[in-house]
């Protein structure tokens, strides 16, 4: 683990050099005890897929005093680190259809598979949260069975539904805003990934540390619980 400044308020913690889903219980637990100590310092924590960068005021600290309290609390965090199988799980209602999943039939003739052996890949594996980002509370998840990763598109579409549940190369993400995509899509959800009224930080559904699960639902349940059809 490395720390070092990145800029007059910012420092770095590089946890390694490749992803790895042993890191993310490692950085959730860093991310938790400089919230809990440094909050009277900090701005905003950013964490990543090996890192996490750590914004202060630099009105009340120095970076070389934040480079040694960082090192030191991360420190301690990382020796008491949960594993990963211990975090919150997060179980995600999907509605798999080809009326939604826009790539479904065609990523699974591509797989030389059925639809419904793609979603039972999809859905026969819990999900580490690696990172927020693109959107707000868009959750970056992984890893895939890497018998359905699969590229993203070339040229991505000018608009992807609310609650879409993407993949892309060995990750899979629902997008919890409409926004334009190249992720293959399988599938939606009725379930509100990112609400921005909620001011008790936890606006996202998802964070970093998470695990997710899939559970395939029915067009029946996807509309009782709110789904939409036209997004």
């Amino acid at each position: 683990m490395q720390v070092r400044a990145v800029s007059e308020n910012a420092v770095l913690i590089e946890f390694g050099q490749q992803i790895d889903e042993a890191l993310i219980p490692v950085i959730a637990a860093a991310t938790n005890t400089l919230t809990e100590q440094l909050s009277s310092v900090l701005i905003d924590l950013i964490p990543s897929y090996t890192t996490l960068l750590c914004i202060y005021d630099y009105n009340q600290v120095d970076s070389h005093w934040m480079i040694r309290t960082v090192q030191r609390l991360v420190d301690a965090s990382i020796a008491s680190a949960v594993l990963a199988e211990s975090g919150r799980l997060v179980e995600i209602p999907v509605w798999y259809d080809p009326s939604v999943g826009y790539d479904l039939e065609a990523l699974a003739d591509s797989k030389a598979m059925s639809v419904i052996d793609l979603i039972e890949l999809h859905t026969g594996r819990d999900y580490q949260v690696f990172a927020i980002g693109f959107n707000p509370g868009f959750a970056f998840l992984g890893r895939l069975d890497e018998r359905i990763a699969t590229p993203r598109h070339e040229s991505p579409r000018k608009s992807v539904a609310r609650g879409s549940v993407g993949i892309a190369d060995a990750q899979t993400a629902v997008y919890p805003l409409p926004s334009p995509g190249g992720w293959n899509i399988v599938g939606r959800t009725p379930q509100p990934m990112f609400d921005a009224s909620n001011r008790d930080g936890h606006a996202s559904l998802l964070h970093v540390g998470d695990r997710v699960r899939f559970v395939p639902i029915d067009r029946s349940e996807f509309l009782t619980r709110g789904g939409r059809l036209d997004d």
